[in-house]
């Protein structure tokens, strides 16, 4: 099985994270996307970041109707602070018969050549990159690298950043999130 693995605090998880994720499912060799939750950094201030599982019940609830979209918790138990290459070696011994590919923004892949190990996780996996709404050069050794793949995804210009002032402001940010998470957020009363 091939799992597209799609990093990010999810905090809250919107309908632009749902929207690409489905997209690059759909539209991609992939057979499934993993919303891979990061934790809580230990050493970070945790500022408006929700607890660990409370993020993952988020991921849960809007992803619940779909197929090919799951969230995870395997960064939960690793080591902090966690590298991609630790996650990927951890994965490779958890699920030893799937494949797994990185799901990046083009803004990420600029920096990739800082990541601990880039060459090893290039060597062994596929990255499929979707584009921002800031156009970002990519880095020369990147550019027609056979194992890059640029998706066509829709560009999406929402953040949770934005939907956590609108909520604090007490604006109605409903259609920007899933039902479910909109339903959760509403009755836990986050980011007020």
């Amino acid at each position: 099985m091939k799992i597209g693995l799609y990093f990010g605090t999810f905090n809250p998880i919107h309908v632009g994270h749902l929207t690409l994720a489905n997209h690059i499912a759909e539209h991609s060799n992939l057979d499934q996307v993993w919303f891979v939750v990061t934790p809580q950094s230990p050493f970070k201030k945790k500022s408006s970041l929700l607890d660990n599982h409370q993020r993952l019940e988020m991921v849960y609830r809007a992803t619940k109707d779909y197929d090919k979209l799951r969230p995870s918790d395997i960064e939960f138990g690793l080591n902090q602070p966690n590298y991609t290459i630790d996650t990927l070696t951890y994965l490779h011994e958890k699920f030893p018969n799937h494949e797994f590919a990185l799901i990046m923004g083009e803004d990420n892949l600029k920096s990739f050549h800082k990541w601990k190990n880039y060459e090893i996780i290039l060597e062994n996996h596929y990255i499929y990159v979707y584009p921002r709404l800031t156009k970002v050069k990519t880095a020369s050794q990147f550019k027609d690298h056979p194992k890059i793949f640029n998706i066509s995804a829709p560009i999406m210009g929402l953040s949770s950043t934005f939907i956590r002032q609108e909520i604090k402001a007490g604006k109605n940010i409903r259609p920007m999130l899933p039902e479910h998470v909109w339903e959760y957020l509403d009755e836990m009363n986050f980011y007020k």
